[in-house]
């Protein structure tokens, strides 16, 4: 059998037909509270950039398995699906790329202008080394992150405990039941 690689650049994540499950880390105050409520509550600043990851693994990276300071509890946050292709179709790259941008000028105009940032990070395998392909990060600000918190939220899950016990089997070097539990991420469906 013969295995490919992934694209370099795919979004890869828990969807159903309406929903796509993205991860963020928050501070136990705004996490438990989100969690419990299933919504962000006021404490959560509407105003500033916010960054999503539908890839579990790399929100895995980023927080240290939920051990980073501020970032002890891990969200799934179920969104819209119709809320989330919104934010992609809205989006400018995070940083400037010849050949996608005209110029350096241009694309600091569309960066201004963007309620919402792409940046591809490699992505990560259990013991968070870098894979050859990348995963996305989507930013959102201003209307975007208003709207994530306020329309396109169906369901915010703690995720804390899933994270806690996948990373105590990668430590006992046990991948395979820690491969198991991983939440289920597949190529997400390209926009037209």
């Amino acid at each position: 059998m013969h295995l490919t690689e992934p694209p370099q650049r795919e979004v890869r994540a828990a969807y159903t037909a309406d929903t796509i499950t993205v991860y963020q880390a928050y501070a136990p105050e705004i996490g438990l509270a989100a969690a419990r409520e299933g919504r962000f509550p006021g404490a959560w600043k509407r105003d500033r950039m916010t960054w999503v990851k539908p890839s579990f693994l790399w929100m895995m990276y980023r927080c240290g398995w939920a051990t980073k300071e501020g970032q002890e509890t891990v969200l799934a946050v179920e969104i819209e699906r119709d809320g989330f292709e919104w934010a992609l179709r809205q989006a400018c790259l995070s940083s400037y790329a010849p050949g996608v941008h005209p110029d350096r000028a241009t694309w600091k105009r569309q960066l201004r202008r963007s309620p919402t940032r792409v940046q591809w990070d490699p992505e990560r395998d259990l013991r968070l080394q870098p894979l050859p392909y990348r995963s996305l990060q989507l930013g959102l600000s201003g209307e975007a992150a208003r709207r994530y918190a306020d329309e396109w939220t169906v369901s915010v899950r703690d995720v804390t405990p899933l994270a806690h016990r996948v990373h105590a089997l990668v430590r006992d070097g046990d991948l395979d039941s820690a491969t198991r539990l991983l939440p289920s991420e597949r190529p997400y469906p390209a926009l037209a």
